[in-house]
């Protein structure tokens, strides 16, 4: 500024050069913070595409892992239910924090009038208020002194480390899991080296904006379904790499006990859990292919044939492993000589279970007799005849239903069987689009979509007809759409960006093929922008 007395003119130049100076130095912090909220909802975005991805994906499979090989996976199906416990309190206990501290802070995530969503700069004062932040981490606002709800966080934080510590620190395979709970979840310095004397309470909290402390919350959940799903993925990788090295499999041979004389028959022989690895051989049989031997089995004659050979595994290491196996069958002249179930025979057309309210398709047979005069009773269930030897079975209440053949074998003994199969209900339909349940594509192909449910891999003919659903884009309420097409939301589809997540759920929807069956809930759909 000119020294001496100055000119009314001169005053008021150098007064708007210093607002002028002020309002950028303003502007500056507002887009700081703008940048910092911008990374922290990135962050939060992430967690929840972690939690649907170790929910709907890692979990499922270990635990349907632990029902079909109990053995293998039950155990750590119950480690991870128990770490799962832990990681769901520290996710939102720390939520909690973050919603005290916004509310402390007069952070409003919505205009009350309008119910839009607020600006940055609308929340300036709140992001970048550190007091609230100071108060509940520190007693009296004092730097050296944490608060119980500091303490209370890091115990939480401490309880999900020292539980992978105990259950997971002796296995060398899972050694990256417990090294990054650890480092990620420890709410103090490794070996107490601090990069500027201070603690980590006072490094992340201390004297720290909302926006700060938001950020630093979000980092320890994040930190808590990422250990999360390294648990999954390493727990399943363990055992798939104990599955390779077939250490505790059997050879398994699957052909027919009896066999009709002069009839084409084969058997297959394999191992354990299937592969087709080039690293597995088979003896004994007349040719291999992809991983499995088939031989033709010698039906010329009556009576007890067996079949043998060895199959053998050649590891990484180049060990060999044999493992033997042996078979025996039975080469029969007709229907009179047929030792099983007195004669009687009943199979389910479509599978080994029968759907609680559907139409079961069953064919029962007695060989050499007339199958017309054939009848079949099943109590708790309807049971309606189609034909000679077929009917449709419709099961009601219970897990299990008992259906009785009766009729007279070609000597004319009257006989009757009872066969036992289980009863299940509809599976819950899956919502799809393109035939997927989590999409990636870029914002504009979103309204050109049609939202769709289906019964993955169902034996009977359904199909369905998508009547509304829900719509969730990324700083909205749910908005309600009529019909399947997205179309009918273009209006709201304008202003996705590269990164966001759409949702569509509370699918509702019509089925053509279940009879009076009550839908489960439809699962939700997910939308990655690119």
């Amino acid at each position: 500024m000119a020294k001496g007395k100055q000119t009314p003119r001169q005053k008021m130049i150098n007064l708007m050069y210093l607002v002028f100076i002020a309002m950028m130095a303003l502007n500056i912090d507002v887009e700081i913070i703008r940048s910092y909220y911008d990374s922290t909802r990135a962050l939060k975005e992430t967690r929840f595409l972690t939690e649907q991805k170790n929910e709907d994906i890692f979990e499922k499979t270990l635990e349907a892992k632990a029902q079909q090989v109990p053995d293998t996976y039950a155990q750590p199906w119950e480690d991870y239910k128990g770490l799962k416990t832990k990681i769901d309190l520290l996710v939102s206990s720390t939520e909690e924090i973050k919603i005290k501290l916004k509310k402390q802070s007069e952070f409003l995530d919505k205009d009350p009038k309008t119910g839009k969503d607020m600006d940055v700069s609308e929340n300036f004062s709140a992001l970048n208020n550190n007091e609230a932040t100071t108060e509940y981490f520190f007693k009296e606002g004092e730097e050296n002194s944490p608060s119980a709800g500091a303490l209370e966080l890091k115990k939480k934080m401490d309880d999900v480390k020292n539980y992978i510590n105990a259950k997971f620190g002796g296995n060398e395979q899972l050694k990256k899991l417990v090294d990054r709970a650890n480092t990620s979840l420890s709410a103090e310095y490794a070996n107490g080296k601090s990069p500027n004397g201070k603690t980590w309470f006072q490094n992340k909290f201390y004297h720290q904006p909302l926006i700060a402390a938001i950020s630093n919350l979000e980092i320890i959940q994040n930190d808590a379904r990422n250990v999360q799903s390294d648990a999954l993925a390493l727990m399943l990788q363990e055992k798939v790499d104990a599955s390779i090295k077939f250490n505790q499999y059997e050879a398994i041979v699957s052909a027919p006990a009896d066999i009709q004389s002069g009839k084409k028959a084969e058997a297959v022989i394999m191992l354990g859990t299937y592969s087709n690895s080039n690293k597995i051989s088979i003896s004994g049989v007349s040719r291999q292919e992809n991983g499995k031997g088939y031989l033709p089995l010698n039906t010329g004659g009556l009576g007890e044939k067996k079949i043998g050979g060895v199959i053998t595994l050649t590891d990484a290491t180049g060990k060999a492993t044999q493992y033997p196996f042996t078979h025996t069958y039975n080469v029969i002249a007709g229907p009179q000589q047929v030792k099983l179930e007195q004669g009687l025979l009943l199979s389910a057309d479509k599978m080994n279970v029968m759907y609680r309210g559907l139409e079961n398709p069953v064919t029962g047979s007695i060989l050499g007799a007339d199958n017309a005069k054939l009848s079949l009773s099943a109590p708790g269930a309807v049971v309606k005849n189609t034909g000679k030897g077929k009917w449709d079975v419709i099961p009601n209440a219970g897990n299990t239903v008992k259906l009785t053949l009766s009729g007279t074998d070609p000597t004319g003994k009257s006989v009757s069987q009872v066969f036992e199969y289980r009863i299940k209900g509809i599976p819950r339909p899956q919502g799809q689009i393109r035939g997927k349940a989590v999409n990636f594509m870029p914002a504009s192909s979103i309204p050109n979509q049609i939202v769709a449910a289906t019964l993955p891999d169902f034996d009977f003919p359904v199909s369905f007809t998508v009547n509304s659903f829900i719509l969730k884009l990324p700083g909205r309420a749910g908005t309600m759409i009529q019909g399947n097409s997205l179309s009918a939301a273009e209006g709201l589809l304008k202003n996705l960006r590269s990164g966001d997540v759409v949702q569509i759920y509370d699918i509702q929807a019509t089925a053509t093929g279940l009879g009076k069956q009550i839908l489960k809930e439809i699962s939700p759909i997910t939308i990655n922008v690119q």
